[in-house]
């Protein structure tokens, strides 16, 4: 467990995430209404959870393939145990390094079958944490970075020279998916901008070709089919600062540790600010079989600080703890959590 002391705390307060770069194209901020994010700013802190296809069991008994994990997914347990950490809402992963969904999207099984699942089970989460007072925020990523999923990168048409197919098939999904969930959805959050666009940082080095140009805006308009007022956030990786365009309505935040500490409620841009911080394992995906899940790498008190501190600016802070393959967590992450929310009110 990493010690993290008050310090520390202190000497990371820079109010804003590191390497910002403003230089984005710029289109007309006018020419878009941003959402309203007063709801997310009221929230002191959320949890989220990198739960995939990739997700391994903490015992070897409990391992299944990815349709049969889906189907037996105890989606009101895992509700209640989200819930029971008083966090106000759920960032969850619906694909990531793999494109497969544990739901179904006939957008994906017309670019590759056998990657979706009958059941709804994202959808099924999404209501029963309405029904606990919890807002869902669904993470997703295009799964064209590094090869990790060739098959979906060829069949998706990411490796053709001429990138409309694949804008199409990305638009589709992301269309399909917000129609689907409906008022349930109350944010996107996207990730691996930087792998379609290389105007911004070039965090994952396999980015389209500089002179390729994603059409974000209409990007942002297929993400809020379904839900008008759906808060998007586009993400150029870790610790960097860069908007592909200004029709987006939230800070992705991700900063990984208790740093950049919130001193406005607003980006210069006018983003409602945002920090993703990982609780527990830093590699997010508990991807390695057969192993424990992963405590707390931070004491309470500085939890506590860093959340009091960005809530003051009415900047909502989200913690990623590590879950396995069949939604397990730690009954201490919870106990952890709730205490964070009785300091903090």
């Amino acid at each position: 467990m990493q010690a993290y002391t008050r310090r520390a705390f202190a000497a990371s307060a820079t109010g804003a995430l590191l390497g910002a770069n403003l230089e984005g194209e710029q289109t007309d901020p006018s020419a878009y209404q941003r959402a309203d994010a007063a709801w997310f700013a009221a929230c002191p802190f959320g949890v989220s959870t990198h739960w995939t296809a990739l997700s391994q069991t903490i015992r070897p008994a409990d391992w299944r393939p990815f349709a049969e994990t889906v189907a037996r997914f105890g989606v009101e347990r895992f509700a209640d145990r989200v819930a029971a950490t008083r966090a106000s809402y759920l960032i969850f992963t619906s694909c990531h390094a793999l494109q497969w969904l544990a739901g179904p999207c006939a957008a994906i099984e017309r670019v590759l079958p056998g990657r979706t699942n009958l059941r709804d089970m994202v959808g099924e989460l999404a209501r029963a944490l309405d029904q606990r007072n919890v807002h869902f925020i669904l993470y997703y990523n295009h799964s064209c970075n590094h090869g990790d999923d060739p098959d979906w990168e060829y069949a998706a048409g990411f490796h053709e020279a001429d990138k409309n197919r694949f804008i199409a098939n990305l638009l589709a999904i992301i269309r399909e998916l917000g129609e689907r969930h409906g008022a349930l959805l109350k944010a996107w959050w996207f990730d691996s901008c930087s792998s379609l666009d290389q105007r911004g940082p070039r965090w994952s080095g396999s980015g389209m070709r500089y002179n390729i140009r994603v059409p974000w805006d209409d990007w942002v308009r297929a993400a809020k089919a379904g839900k008008s007022d759906r808060l998007v956030t586009l993400s150029p990786g870790m610790m960097r600062y860069y908007l592909y365009t200004a029709h987006q309505d939230y800070e992705w935040g991700e900063a990984n540790d208790l740093v950049a500490v919130p001193a406005a409620q607003f980006t210069p841009d006018g983003l409602q600010a945002h920090r993703w911080v990982c609780l527990d394992n830093p590699g997010w995906v508990h991807s390695r079989y057969n192993e424990p899940l992963a405590t707390s790498r931070f004491a309470l008190e500085d939890l506590v600080e860093y959340v009091k501190t960005a809530h003051r600016y009415s900047v909502p802070v989200t913690f990623n703890i590590d879950v396995d393959r069949n939604g397990e967590f730690l009954p201490e992450t919870i106990q952890l959590l709730r205490e964070v929310r009785n300091q903090v009110g």
